[in-house]
């Protein structure tokens, strides 16, 4: 589904990216580091060409351009200049200022919402990660219906019986879209139940969950697969992945642990995708540990990981669910930086400083998840008859049996395990 209706693989197009810089607005990050992360975004959707970009300081957003007319005559010379087809805004645009700015410029135009929708789609890859892409787009395009309509003459009507054909029309679109969503939502929760059985069964088997999460581009997909030899798509862009990933990993000591890799998240997440993705980025509410990687080379890696912290205090991550810190792509930092975030990083039991990509420092990181993950041990006596093979077999193969003397009915046995085993271990 293309938001824009403009099909950006289907040829080059030459695009130019404006970051809208409100005065009375006070932001995290510099407009300067908005605009970059902006032409960041549009370099991740295949088929554009960035030709150029700027910040525009606005004293306030003007309703029906956004802009002032000042500015948007001297940015419609520009883009005819530089013949410019798509115009990339990074902010919220109404439809009635994206349907005026198009007539006026002559060009395509999308905001942040509709570019990171676009650039989801096109990463899409499981039947899960389409359907919630579907489902977002569906809800963002379903407010923005006054654009497609706007060549339809209007009737003047009585007391609401008969309206013009142009608000046919759109009630029309509504209602489809709505019984398009009522669809998606159906397929879903189809999926989000096969997703909660696969959870339901990882529960009984006594692997704690390390969840990574971080900013797009953070590198977590490469630490990922440095940890576990995967092979998932890791390159210098973002969103490189979307879809979750599991796998089972040893740790140093021996344990067993299941690392799971989530979607990058970014300033400004459209609301949408938040509600759409839940089902995915639940898997992070599952986890035992979450380690937030950090991208320690980006000048605005604080903004960034107090971005992280606001979206996983809105997915509702429990505040006594532990979590450490990685200073990660310390490869692109000089020696004297590397020495010093090193040094700071050792000063906290939580702080692991590494390069995924040159495997600095990981060892230290998996002895600490190794360390966090060991437990108290009990012991226990059990008797069990013989129509509880299942359960016989599966002490076994955790390793937990101390002693065990076969009886006439069954097995009695001296078990040391530790509170996760016996919950799985009841669980069965």
């Amino acid at each position: 589904m293309r938001l824009s209706g403009h099909d950006t693989r289907a040829e080059q197009t030459r695009a130019y990216v404006l970051h809208p810089d409100l005065k009375s607005v006070r932001t995290r990050r510099l407009p300067e580091h908005g605009l970059a992360e902006a032409t960041a975004l549009a370099g991740a959707l295949p088929g554009l060409e960035v030709v150029g970009g700027e910040v525009v300081r606005l004293a306030k957003r003007l309703p029906g351009t956004l802009f002032g007319t000042g500015k948007v005559a001297e940015l419609k010379a520009r883009l005819q200049d530089l013949d410019v087809g798509l115009v990339l805004i990074d902010g919220q645009v109404t439809p009635v200022q994206q349907r005026n700015l198009e007539e006026e410029w002559g060009v395509k135009l999308l905001d942040r919402t509709g570019l990171i929708l676009e650039i989801f789609a096109d990463r899409a890859r499981t039947r899960e990660g389409v359907l919630q892409v579907e489902l977002a787009a569906l809800s963002y395009q379903r407010t923005r219906l006054v654009r497609a309509w706007t060549h339809l003459e209007r009737q003047r009507g009585g007391f609401g019986f008969v309206g013009g054909p142009g608000e046919t029309q759109i009630e029309s679109d509504r209602r489809a879209i709505d019984d398009q969503v009522v669809r998606i939502r159906r397929q879903l929760e189809k999926v989000v139940k096969t997703r909660e059985l696969h959870r339901a069964a990882r529960r009984k088997v006594p692997f704690p969950v390390v969840a990574l999460v971080g900013y797009t581009n953070a590198g977590k997909s490469t630490l990922f697969n440095r940890i576990t030899g995967a092979d998932v798509l890791a390159e210098d862009m973002l969103f490189a992945t979307l879809d979750p990933t599991m796998r089972g990993m040893v740790l140093p000591n021996g344990d067993k642990v299941i690392l799971s890799d989530t979607v990058g998240f970014i300033s400004d997440l459209p609301t949408q995708l938040v509600a759409a993705f839940r089902a995915t980025l639940e898997e992070v509410l599952e986890a035992d540990l979450i380690l937030h990687v950090r991208d320690i080379s980006h000048p605005e890696s604080a903004e960034q990981a107090a971005d992280v912290a606001e979206i996983l205090g809105s997915l509702g991550v429990k505040a006594e669910t532990p979590q450490f810190e990685i200073w990660n792509k310390l490869d692109l930092v000089d020696e004297t930086a590397k020495a010093t975030l090193e040094a700071q990083a050792e000063k906290s039991a939580h702080i692991f400083a590494l390069s995924a990509l040159t495997g600095r420092g990981i060892a230290a990181l998996l002895a600490a998840v190794a360390k966090a993950f060991e437990a108290v041990r009990a012991e226990a006596d059990l008797t069990l008859d013989f129509s509880k093979g299942k359960e016989h077999a599966w002490l076994h193969s955790e390793g937990v049996i101390l002693n065990e003397a076969l009886t006439d009915s069954g097995w009695n046995l001296r078990v040391s395990w530790t509170e996760r085993q016996e919950k799985a271990f009841l669980a069965l």
